[in-house]
Order: C-alpha cells, then structure tokens, then sequence
C-alpha cells in the first residue's frame, strides 16, 4: 500500500502484532509529504501465511524487510515502526546500518526481552503449544460489528481506528468473516534475547533515531527499562505523549508534529 508523495523521503512503516498496514493510514493522511510504503507483514493483513515449518521469529523478519525495500528498490529509506514493527526496525537498523537513514519507534525499542534461565520453559511452551495447535477452527463472525468491538475492547481503541484494522484483518468465510492473521501468531515465543543482548543491538544503531513512548507504560514495556534503552541510543531523541498503546492512530496529528519535527535532520 502507497500514501503520500511520490519522490519524497522513502518511509517504510512496520505494524505491530496482529495489526495490518491500515495502522498507518491516519498518520500517513496527517504526514503527506515522505513517500510512504504501508506493508502487511506476513501473517498480517492481505499478505500470505509462511509456509508450514517457516518461523516468524525477529531474524527472518529482518531479512523480510531487507527484501520489501529490495522490491521497492530502495537502497535507503526511514523504518517506522510501532510495537511488534519498532522491534523488527530497531534490529534492522542495527543488522544493515547502512541502508538505513533513520529510525522512528512508537511503542517499542529492541523487542521484547526475557530472562535466560526462562530458556527452557519457553521453547517446552512453544513446542507443547505448536502440537495443540492444528486442527483449531478459527471464530467466525456474522458481520464486522464483533470483531471491530471486539479490538476496540482489547485495545482501548476508538471505534474509526478498529474498524481500519478490522477490515484489512479480516477474510470472508462460509457463514461470515473471520480474522485473516496466521494462527501460528498466537503460539508462544519460542526464543527471546536477554535485556543484555537488546541492548548490544541498540548499541550498534547509528543512524539519528526518534523514540515515542504513551505515558502511562504499558505493562509490557515499563519504566525506567524503556527510558534506559532510548537513553542508549547514540543519535536518539525521546517524546512521550499522553495515550494509549496505538497513539499514532487515535492521536495522529501529535505523532505526525513529532516526525514532522524529526525528518528534516535526516
């Protein structure tokens, strides 16, 4: 999906997990002017399951995004990112530093880490969950209205932004509609880096990067760990805005002021 300018600074956007590309369209409507390329990672969205046996872990995203910007023919261009998207773009930018111009993270930076005497317990989930997995039957809904609830309950989004993600996540069915997404999205984690092992990535990040955090912290990212990895950015800038975890959709105008603000450096 294209929105904005065409010759303009070239921005690829990463959604986070479980959304789609359509998570871009208010903040790519209040920010015309990069030439952005809105993209349904795999899984998500309109874009394919991997094949079976295929892994969705952080390595083979980053070579995933490595091969958009190759179809988009860019040999450089801006990672934008939010939640799940902010991890995959901050290892990118720290893998192949010399493709990439700058570094925009909403909600995330460096992935999710865990402990490494979680390491066992975590693969036995994984694989206890990957047994249990086939033959699950997705829930099917009479029309969009349970779904777009459904998201704005488990998001505390408003109803104009769920419904974006809701008819770019959904596919017909037999009886209705049912969620597009790879199911093999929903299994555990297998394998995490440490806190130790994040932090050699953001390390190795040298392009200028700007961070934006909602405020509250989500649970999942507290504080002071998501200020103490902005702060070991080389080239980083840190905004917090007041909000919840998809602020650059229900507050995109805020967002696109802080990027607006950002691109100019770059």
């Amino acid at each position: 999906m294209r929105a904005g300018t065409r010759g303009g600074l070239p921005v690829l956007a990463l959604h986070g997990w479980l959304d789609n590309a359509a998570s871009f369209l208010p903040l790519a409507a209040a920010l015309p002017e990069p030439d952005w390329a809105l993209v349904d990672l795999p899984g998500h969205g309109l874009s394919a399951h991997l094949p079976a046996g295929a892994s969705y872990a952080l390595p083979q995203a980053v070579a995933q995004v490595l091969a958009i910007m190759d179809a988009l023919d860019w040999e450089r261009c801006v990672l934008l990112g939010h939640s799940m998207g902010a991890g995959i773009a901050s290892l990118v930018a720290a893998v192949a530093p010399q493709r990439i111009q700058g570094l925009i993270a909403i909600e995330a930076l460096g992935g999710l880490a865990a402990p490494a005497t979680e390491t066992v317990s975590r693969l036995r989930a994984h694989v206890a969950a990957l047994a249990a997995a086939g033959g699950k039957q997705l829930r099917v809904f009479n029309d969009l209205a349970a779904p777009v609830r459904a998201r704005m309950q488990a998001n505390q989004l408003d109803e104009a932004s769920a419904r974006l993600l809701v008819e770019r996540g959904v596919r017909a069915v037999e009886g209705g509609w049912s969620w597009s997404s790879d199911p093999r999205l929903m299994l555990p984690t297998a394998v995490r880096m440490t806190e130790a092992q994040v932090l050699d990535v953001l390390d190795a990040i040298t392009c200028p990067a700007q961070v934006i955090y909602a405020t509250p912290a989500q649970a999942y990212f507290p504080e002071p760990e998501r200020s103490q990895r902005a702060a070991r950015l080389r080239h980083g800038r840190l905004h917090t805005l007041p909000g919840g975890h998809h602020l650059h959709m229900d507050q995109a105008d805020a967002v696109a002021a802080l990027i607006r603000g950002f691109l100019p450096a770059l």
